[in-house]
């Protein structure tokens, strides 16, 4: 069995955000990186599923140097080889489809079984490569899934998805699948000592990002602005209690027209 696993590197979710000048980009100059959680849960439920049937299991990302620091955590978690798209010097925009677009070709290429990834990345937060990377290869695709059982030596699987209300929902898959996975499909394992000196020496292929994309941008950002700062809150006190009440109750009902 061939497994493929997809990885982002995002800034940590304790970076203080700032903004470029001019607005269009963000300050990345004092960003901090780890891998996207959710890609973490994938790539857990891909070396358990080469524990479980036998294969090979890849991981690929696409981003600058930087982001082999992430292939190097999945692969010191058990991921046997990688996949670079080397996007160092592209001076363009990349939104999600073109993010996709270059992740199918490698897909084509390597032909997997099912392709893991995270149900979303936290950093943009839109959820979109993982369904794009599914249409563009053909693939059936199931988002939020909770639990993976795989059937008929692993030719097809029945998946488990979580949607609102506690809801869950039962899909029979067949091969080769794209499946997005969320935070309770298991617990991600930490690398050990002997992993983190085998990931050193496991291949890293790179491809650069120019051979593998040809199409433009379909959306592209015109800027970014901060969230407005909350007013300070009121305080009230030194009055008989039914007069605040009164006060509270009023204020809810005018400005923060709550009730």
């Amino acid at each position: 069995m061939k497994i493929l696993v997809l990885v982002k590197h995002v800034p940590d979710t304790e970076t203080k955000v700032k903004l470029a000048a001019g607005g269009k980009n963000l300050d990345d100059s004092e960003f901090k990186y780890m891998v996207n959680p959710y890609d973490e849960f994938a790539i857990e439920e891909a070396v358990r599923t080469q524990e479980k049937l036998t294969g090979e299991s890849v991981v690929v990302s696409l981003g600058p140097t930087r982001v082999q620091e992430a292939m190097r955590k999945a692969m010191a978690m058990g991921i046997d080889r990688g996949v670079w798209i080397n996007t160092d010097g592209h001076g363009g925009e990349l939104d999600s489809f073109c993010v996709a677009t270059a992740l199918a070709k490698v897909v084509a290429e390597e032909k997997p079984d099912v392709v893991f990834v995270g149900q979303k990345a936290i950093d943009d937060d839109s959820a979109h490569v993982g369904p794009m990377l599914a249409e563009l290869c053909g693939m059936p695709h199931v988002q939020v899934v909770t639990k993976v059982e795989w059937q008929d030596g692993a030719q097809s699987a029945r998946v488990e998805r979580e949607v609102e209300g506690g809801i869950i929902e039962v899909y029979d898959v067949k091969s080769p699948m794209v499946l997005g996975a969320h935070k309770s499909l298991n617990e991600p394992r930490f690398p050990p000592l002997p992993g983190i000196m085998k990931a050193k020496k496991k291949p890293l292929a790179e491809k650069k990002l120019s051979d593998l994309l040809s199409d433009a941008p379909l959306t592209t950002v015109r800027n970014y602005a901060l969230p407005s700062e909350k007013s300070p809150g009121k305080v009230f006190k030194g009055e008989p209690l039914p007069e605040m009440v009164k006060k509270v109750v009023g204020l809810l009902r005018s400005e923060a027209k709550v009730i």
